[in-house]
């Protein structure tokens, strides 16, 4: 069991729909456990309560809550990615629906935030050469999703 575990909160009872959809998207992902209501309620017996899924090991749980409280780019799921491939289909897939917010970051239907980055990023921009890391923070902030070899571009001064 994981000790850390993120708790989202989904209105409109979108917890299973939004665990299922993200199961779908990532690679060694699945649904672990659906509580649903008992008589007790609030909501109808039988009815989702929260739904635990693990995207890529990392366990998750999802409630299913009222509008009350809402997403905000305050908390995002920060997705490394190895290729541009990798960037390309998942920011298709959590766009959908959503909306593009600018360099690497997309919200999805749900509302819930994604930095969506390649991995190399984080190592053009803590270069020490700092001539290089200003080209890619450059580079990286005339973009909405993030391209490769654009910022590799950038770093080779090309």
């Amino acid at each position: 069991m994981q000790k850390i575990v993120p708790f989202l909160w989904f209105e409109d009872g979108k917890a299973l729909e939004a665990a299922n959809l993200y199961t779908s998207i990532f690679k060694n992902s699945k649904i672990l456990n659906t509580v649903r209501y008992g008589e007790a309620g609030p909501d109808p017996a039988g009815s989702v309560m929260w739904v635990t899924f693990q995207l890529e090991g990392q366990e998750f749980h999802a409630l299913n809550g009222n509008p009350q409280f809402k997403f905000t780019e305050a908390i995002s799921l920060f997705v490394n990615c190895d290729t541009q491939e990798e960037v390309d289909e998942l920011w298709e897939k959590l766009s959908d629906g959503g909306m593009e917010l600018g360099p690497g970051w997309v919200k999805d239907k749900f509302g819930l935030a994604w930095q969506i980055v390649p991995t190399i990023l984080g190592e053009y921009l803590s270069d020490p050469d700092e001539e290089k890391s200003q080209r890619v923070m450059q580079a990286m902030m005339q973009m909405n999703k993030l391209d490769v070899e654009k910022l590799k571009q950038a770093y080779e001064g090309i």
